[in-house]
This record gives C-alpha cells, sequence and structure tokens, in this order.
C-alpha cells in the first residue's frame, strides 16, 4: 500500500508482522484498554522521501563492533524503546548496566558486539532537579548553565554514535546559575529574582552544548529537536487527552512557547553548522 509522503502525516502500512515484541506494559496500548487497532497500521514518513523500513538485521550487522548513546530526556526513552523493540526480532538483547534509579541503562546484542546505551540528562548542563517519582516538583529546578552534564561528557568518547534530544524540561520553573552565582529564573513568583525565561536557558545551554560537540571533532552527532504536541486541551499532567484514532488531517499551528524553542534550535544549530 502506498501513499503520498509528507513530513508530518503518517501513511497507510501493512506490515509482514507486528514489529514490536517486549513493550513495557504501562505503555501497552491494547493491553491497557485501546479498543481500536488501526493506529498499528500506519507509519511515519518524510517529504519527497520514499524511506524504507528499518531492516533490523542490516541495521546491527552495520553497527558491528560499535557503541550509540541515546542522551536526553523521555524522547531519548521512547527512542531507545522503540529502536530496542525492533532489533529484538533478531537478538535478545542483554542488559548489562543500570543506576540505581534505572534512569541511565546500557544494552548489548552480544553476536555483533553492539551496544546501546540511554543516559537521562533531560537538559544535558548540570541541574537538581527536585522531583519525586510521579514528577512531582518540590522546589524549582537548578540550572548550572555554564556545566556539561557529567553523565554524558565523561563517556562522550565512548560512543560511536550520539543522538541527543532536549526541549519540554525547559519549560518548568527554575533557577539560572552561572560560575555558581545566580542569574534570574524562569516562572518563580515567590522568588526575589529576576525573570529571564525559559528561552534565555535553552539558548545557553544549547549553545554550550554545540560549542563542545563542534571543539571536539567528534562524527557520529545527532540533535533530535524538539517535538510538536501529542496531548490536546490541556498538558498531559493536568487534564489533556489524546484520543485521536488516526492521523490529524492538514496541518495545526505550533503554540507560541513551543515555537520559541524552536527558533532556538534553528539559531544555535545554524551558528554551529557554519562554525564546524
Amino acid at each position: 500500500m502506498k501513499a503520498v509522503t509528507s513530513l508530518f502525516f503518517f501513511v497507510p502500512h501493512c506490515p509482514e508482522a507486528l514489529r514490536y515484541a517486549n513493550i513495557v506494559s504501562h505503555q501497552n496500548c491494547l493491553k491497557n484498554g485501546r479498543p481500536d487497532r488501526e493506529f498499528l497500521y500506519w507509519r511515519w514518513a518524510p517529504r519527497d522521501c520514499d524511506l524504507p523500513q528499518l531492516d533490523p538485521e542490516r541495521f546491527l550487522y552495520m553497527m558491528w563492533s560499535k557503541a550509540w548513546a541515546l542522551v536526553g530526556d523521555s524522547i531519548s526513552l521512547n527512542n531507545v524503546q522503540s529502536l530496542l523493540c525492533i532489533l529484538a526480532k533478531v537478538e535478545q538483547l542483554v542488559s548489562f548496566y543500570h543506576d540505581e534509579e534505572y534512569k541511565c541503562k546500557s544494552w548489548r546484542f552480544p553476536s555483533y558486539n553492539f551496544s546501546m546505551s540511554l543516559i537521562w540528562s533531560p537538559f544535558l548542563v548540570e541541574a537538581a532537579i527536585f522531583e519525586d517519582e510521579n514528577g512531582v516538583s518540590s522546589s524549582e529546578v537548578e540550572l548550572h548553565l555554564d556545566k556539561l552534564d557529567s553523565k554524558w561528557t565523561d563517556q562522550y568518547l565512548d560512543f560511536d554514535y550520539i543522538s541527543f534530544s532536549i526541549g519540554k524540561w525547559f519549560l518548568k520553573s527554575a533557577i539560572y546559575y552561572e560560575n555558581d552565582t545566580i542569574l534570574g529564573c524562569h516562572s518563580c513568583p515567590k522568588k526575589n529574582l529576576t525573570e529571564l525565561g525559559f528561552n534565555f536557558a535553552y539558548c545557553n545551554a544549547l549553545k554550550l552544548v554545540m560549542n563542545f560537540i563542534v571543539s571536539s571533532n567528534h562524527k557520529g552527532i545527532f540533535l533530535r529537536t524538539f517535538t510538536p504536541d501529542h496531548f490536546e486541551n490541556m498538558e498531559w499532567l493536568n487534564g489533556g487527552t489524546c484520543k485521536r484514532t488516526t492521523p490529524i488531517k492538514g496541518e495545526m499551528e505550533m503554540k507560541y512557547l513551543r515555537k520559541m524553542l524552536r527558533d532556538v534550535e534553528l539559531d544555535e544549530v545554524g551558528k554551529a553548522a557554519t562554525e564546524a
């Protein structure tokens, strides 16, 4: 089945078999009561590009004796989960590392000597985050905009490929530091601090990351840019819904706050590309 591809549209797809075999329980739509099945038979396709489905066996062969890391927020987590599900059709992965909170993990495909790592670093810069396991904050995030997160920089040269993703966490209430001195904040009305805005922090953090990457001359680096909203009416944590059963038709205007993040990405990545 074929359809015209478009950047933000899914196209009909009839797979020979369902591709995912080990979805975690709380993310398994069918086991959690989703009544429709049509969503299983769509796939995303880029504009003006007949992109074939990922061949897991070929991918693993190409990754022979390589190491890949996905660094960032929940988008990196979702990317890892999806890729591991597909690759597990060829060989069962082996988990060989996790941190105490199971936020940073590593897996290996033994026959190919290929490893994948997930490094949880939602800001990519040094951050003190005061949240419980349900994501409820007890205080503002403390962001050091002049210090990269050592969780990923200490391992940076150990990986052949690295995919970064950040964005939405910068919308959280936060206090910004530089040289261990408070610069200001975002969304902190009870603090007697200068309101700098999340785009100030995102710009500075992304600039620091881009400068580090460019100066390292490390190849095989990818940036997963900011994702559009999937929930409608409100956010996921305060009443937002995601009830669509078919891909949306036409285009939706990006929300103003999201567009600000997107503009920062285009600007900073463009500068880095010029300097590289």
